[in-house]
């Protein structure tokens, strides 16, 4: 099934659906384990400055993750996406959205210029493309999530969609390891075919 609508990028309804997403390009910078780690959370606060620094000191970038688990590992569909292979074989992308024009030179003078990054953190620019997906706001803590891919899992069924590519997560909100997750918002996206 082919969706019959376009969405902006940082849009999805509180029911699922398909849809077609834009084009868009980012900084990033890749690492594997579970989420809620020290190392994770490093990355994402690094992502975050050099998307800020690029953006000269605009405002708090939308953090998004793209997960996938390594070759070899039991495939997984969008409903049982966090519960057949072990959390900690994940394997992630952190990435904050950057302008088109941003060049390699662009990044390397904002790398310099933020704090964050490790020498070890390869940061690098990264480029989704137009991409037909299914998803769904989800409200609330991260650990009611299952419930949330479970109906979106159901909806893709239904269309006989299944994912293509990682499963990809739209933090809306700003989140440390300390802020309550009560009214916190994620898209849950998964990319179909």
């Amino acid at each position: 099934m082919s969706p019959n609508r376009r969405t902006p990028h940082l849009h999805a309804a509180d029911e699922p659906e398909v849809v077609r997403t834009p084009a868009v390009h980012y900084v990033s910078i890749s690492g594997a384990g579970a989420p809620g780690t020290d190392e994770f959370y490093r990355k994402k606060a690094s992502v975050a400055e050099v998307a800020r620094v690029l953006d000269e000191g605009g405002s708090d970038p939308v953090v998004e993750i793209q997960y996938w688990y390594p070759a070899g590992s039991t495939p997984v569909e969008i409903a049982d996406f966090y519960s057949v292979n072990a959390i900690p074989s994940l394997q992630y992308r952190v990435l904050a959205l950057v302008p088109v024009s941003t060049t390699t030179d662009d990044l390397a003078a904002a790398r310099a210029r933020a704090a964050s990054p490790a020498e070890t953190d390869e940061v690098e620019l990264f480029a989704l493309p137009e991409q037909d997906v299914v998803q769904v706001m989800h409200h609330g803590p991260f650990a009611d999530e299952f419930e949330t891919l479970a109906r979106l899992g159901e909806f893709a069924r239904g269309l006989g969609l299944h994912r293509n590519g990682p499963h990809h997560e739209l933090h809306l909100d700003g989140f440390t390891r300390e802020t309550p997750q009560h009214a916190l918002r994620t898209i849950l996206r998964d990319p179909v075919a």
